[in-house]
C-alpha cells in the first residue's frame, strides 16, 4: 500500500514533537502532524514552565524576608503586579512554541493546526473532513485536567486556567493534595492571594515518601496556605462576584475563585478510537506494550495518555524511542522503573528517585539513613525551615534503592542522584564519595550508620 505519510503524530507536546522531528530529520520519514491548541502541549504552554516561572514570582517575598535576616534592613519585595507577570509569561511561552515550530519545519514536518481523530489503523480525519493515511501512527495527546463530579463544579478553574487569569483572585480554594494542588497553593499564597488549600487525605502528596510528605504538609501551613485536611467540597454555586463552596463536614464558605487540581486523565474523548482495534485501561489510557504499541501494529502511544510514568522527559524518551525502533533499526525500551522527579514547593522542593521507605520495606530489609536538619542559609536568617536528606539501602546487597531531599534546591540535586542509583550504586560508594562543604547535599555522602532498619514484613516472602 501506498500512504500519504510513513507516520502521523496526533499531539504537539513534547513527546510527539521529538518523534516528529526525529523521524523526519534523521530517518527521513515523511511526517505529518496535527495539534490543536498550541505547539508545545501542557509542559510548556500550560504547565512545567509558566509553573516554574509562577514559583520564581512568588520566592520573591521569602527573599527578601531572608534578605532582611542578613541585615538588609530596608529589603523588600515591593507590590507584585500580576498584569507584567503575565505579559511577560505570554511573550516567553510565545517563544517557546515559535521554538518548536521552526525545529518542525526545519525537519520537514508538515503540521496541520487542527484536531485530528483515527479513522481506522492507517487513517486520520482531521477536523475540516480532509483524511489522511500513514503507515504508521503515534498518538501522543496527553492528558486534561479531572474534576470530581460535584454540583457546581462547572465554576471552577482547572489547571490550565490559572495561567490566563486577567487578575489575582483576592481568596482562592484549592482543591486536592497532589503536586499540582500543592505547588499552585505555594505559588497562589507567595503572590499574596489569601490560599485555602483542601484536601480529603491526612497529609498531602499521596504515593511519596511519607517522612518527605509530612515535612511538605507543615511547610504549606508555615507558607501562609491555610491548609485543611480531612476536608472535600461536595458543591459550588455562584455567590455574586464569587463561589459559594459546601464542604462535606456542612460548612459553607466563599472564595473569589475555585482551582480542582484533583489529578488529570488521558486524553483520548474523541480520538476515534471507537474505529479501531485499540484496548483502553479502565481509566481511559490507551493500553500499549513495552515498545509502545498498541495491539494494532500500526498504531503506538506514548506520554501521558499511556499514564505510565506521566512527566514530560519520559513523554520525550518514550517518543524517540519509538522513532529509534521503527525507522532506526535501533530498537530501544524505556526504563521506567527508575525516574527522578521534583515537587516545586517553595522555600523547599521535594524530589525523589527509586522506592520510598514504604515501597522498600513492603519488599524487604531495608535500611533507613535520614537525617533532618535546619540548613545554615535559612536558620542564619532566623527561620525554622527543615532539610530532609534520606538513603534507602538494601542490607544484603548494599545497593541504594532510593533517594529523597527535602529543601532548597532538590530538583537540582536529584538529577545528579538519579544517575549513580540508575547505575545501581551502593552505600559503599556513596561514602566513598568525598563530601563538598558546606553544603546540605554533603549529607548524602556522610550519612555512616542507619537511623533506622525496618525487618522484612511477614508474608513478603523476603524475611
Amino acid at each position: 500500500m501506498s500512504f500519504d505519510y510513513d507516520l502521523f503524530v496526533i499531539g504537539g507536546g513534547s513527546g510527539g514533537v521529538r518523534a516528529a522531528r526525529i523521524a523526519a530529520s534523521e530517518y527521513g520519514a515523511k511526517v505529518g502532524l496535527a495539534e490543536e491548541s498550541r505547539m508545545g502541549g501542557t509542559c510548556v504552554i500550560r504547565g512545567c514552565v509558566p509553573k516554574k516561572l509562577m514559583i520564581f514570582a512568588a520566592q520573591a517575598g521569602l527573599m527578601a524576608e531572608e534578605m532582611r535576616g542578613y541585615g538588609w534592613c530596608d529589603a523588600q519585595a515591593g507590590a507584585f503586579s500580576w498584569e507584567v507577570f503575565r505579559e511577560k509569561l505570554d511573550a516567553e511561552l510565545t517563544r517557546l512554541e515559535l521554538i518548536y515550530r521552526a525545529g518542525l519545519s526545519r525537519a520537514g514536518v508538515e503540521v496541520h493546526d487542527q484536531r485530528a481523530r483515527l479513522a481506522g489503523h492507517h487513517e486520520i480525519e482531521l477536523a475540516d473532513g480532509t483524511r489522511k493515511s500513514a503507515r504508521h501512527i503515534l498518538i501522543a495527546t496527553g492528558g486534561r485536567p479531572a474534576l470530581i463530579g460535584i454540583p457546581g463544579e462547572e465554576l471552577a478553574m482547572v489547571s490550565d486556567d490559572l495561567f490566563v487569569m486577567d487578575k489575582l483572585p483576592g481568596r482562592a480554594l484549592l482543591v486536592g493534595g497532589g503536586f499540582i494542588a500543592c505547588e499552585f497553593a505555594t505559588i497562589l499564597a507567595g503572590l499574596g492571594v489569601d490560599t485555602v488549600q483542601a484536601y480529603r487525605g491526612d497529609a498531602v502528596l499521596r504515593g511519596f515518601d511519607r517522612e518527605a510528605r509530612d515535612l511538605a504538609t507543615l511547610q504549606l501551613s508555615a507558607v501562609g496556605v491555610d491548609l485543611r485536611l480531612g476536608l472535600t467540597p461536595v458543591a459550588l454555586e455562584r455567590a455574586g462576584a464569587g463561589i459559594r463552596v459546601t464542604f462535606d463536614d456542612g460548612t459553607r464558605e466563599e472564595f473569589d475563585a475555585v482551582l480542582m487540581a484533583t489529578g488529570r486523565d488521558p486524553y483520548t474523548k474523541g480520538l476515534g478510537l471507537e474505529t479501531t482495534e485499540v484496548r483502553l485501561k479502565r481509566n481511559g489510557a490507551i493500553e500499549v506494550d513495552e515498545w509502545s504499541q498498541t495491539c494494532v501494529p500500526s498504531i503506538f502511544a506514548v506520554g501521558d495518555v499511556t499514564d505510565r510514568v506521566n512527566l514530560t522527559p519520559v513523554a520525550i524518551r518514550e517518543g524517540h524511542s519509538f522513532v529509534d525502533t521503527v525507522f532506526g533499526a535501533r530498537p530501544r525500551k524505556v526504563d521506567h522503573s527508575v525516574v527522578a522527579s521534583a515537587v516545586y514547593l517553595r522555600p523547599h522542593e521535594l524530589a525523589t528517585v527509586g522506592l520510598t521507605e514504604e515501597e522498600a520495606h513492603a519488599r524487604g530489609a531495608v535500611d533507613v539513613y535520614s537525617t533532618v536538619f535546619r540548613p545554615m542559609r535559612s536558620m542564619f536568617a532566623g527561620s525554622d525551615a527543615k532539610v530532609m536528606m534520606k538513603l534507602l539501602v538494601d542490607p544484603a546487597t548494599d545497593k541504594v534503592l532510593g533517594c529523597h531531599i527535602f529543601g532548597p534546591e532538590a530538583g537540582e540535586m536529584i538529577q545528579l542522584a538519579a544517575i549513580p542509583i540508575g547505575m545501581g550504586a551502593t552505600k559503599a560508594q556513596f561514602d566513598a564519595t568525598i563530601a563538598v562543604h558546606p553544603t546540605a547535599a554533603e549529607e548524602l555522602v556522610t550519612m555512616r550508620t542507619p537511623s533506622r532498619r525496618l525487618q522484612a514484613l511477614s508474608g513478603t516472602g523476603l524475611a
